[in-house]
């Protein structure tokens, strides 16, 4: 009754993870990218996926192997995060500039000049419109998460253990919570990506580039928080 107890709090705080600013900032970026609600939903599930690997290689190495992560790696791998965030954020943006091509259009009807704003898409590839492409960079970004939050979840689980399985275990059973954390709130922030796709382009170029900037800040923040340590 005890080790179900402790694995589904394990499960409730994989679940609240998700939620975590860092990590909202960093699929923000990528969900906003897609169009549709269910590939957004697959990305945070794919992040969740690469967040849970990273967390049983190390959980594996602490647990069996009794390798402990000091202070110093836990900060370079935190201010990686930092770095990562960064770079999403101006990824995010630069895609935003480089989405439309704006140009002004005069022309002359019935004797009179009209001039009209046109935006021009820039086509995408056809694999973008399919769900079950997948996102190895949300992996990658999920997976760099799992590195930078194995620290503080080794703290949690080493004083629980009761053996090395049932400590592995318990990091199972937080990272699905994680993932299905994530994949609710990557469905959640896909929706009005997904409503504003078609009539409200404004809007949509808007959510991208508020993603991205937030992603950039946060990513600043942490590096600069990190650094004067």
């Amino acid at each position: 009754m005890e080790i179900t107890s402790i694995l589904f709090f394990g499960f409730l705080l994989g679940l609240k993870h998700a939620v975590e600013a860092d990590h909202l900032a960093a699929i923000s970026t990528i969900v906003a990218e897609r169009k549709n609600a269910l590939s957004s939903t697959l990305v945070g599930g794919l992040w969740g996926v690469g967040h849970t690997v990273s967390l049983l290689v190390v959980g594996g190495l602490v647990v069996f192997l009794k390798i402990k992560i000091s202070e110093r790696v836990e900060s370079n791998l935190e201010m990686g995060v930092g770095l990562m965030l960064v770079i999403l954020g101006v990824n995010a943006i630069v895609k935003l500039r480089k989405a439309d091509k704006i140009h002004i259009h005069s022309h002359r009807h019935d004797g009179h000049i009209h001039t009209h704003i046109h935006a021009h898409a820039k086509k995408a590839s056809i694999a973008t419109h399919h769900f079950i492409r997948t996102s190895p960079r949300s992996i990658a970004v999920g997976m760099v998460h799992g590195l930078a939050g194995s620290a503080a979840l080794m703290l949690l689980i080493v004083p629980t253990i009761t053996s090395p399985m049932a400590g592995m275990f318990y990091i199972l059973i937080f990272g699905i919570g994680s993932i299905g954390g994530m994949m609710i709130m990557s469905f959640l922030m896909g929706l009005p990506v997904h409503i504003t796709a078609g009539k409200y382009r404004f809007l949509n170029k808007s959510i991208l580039g508020g993603a991205g900037m937030f992603s950039f800040a946060l990513g600043g923040f942490v590096i600069y928080e990190k650094l004067i340590a």
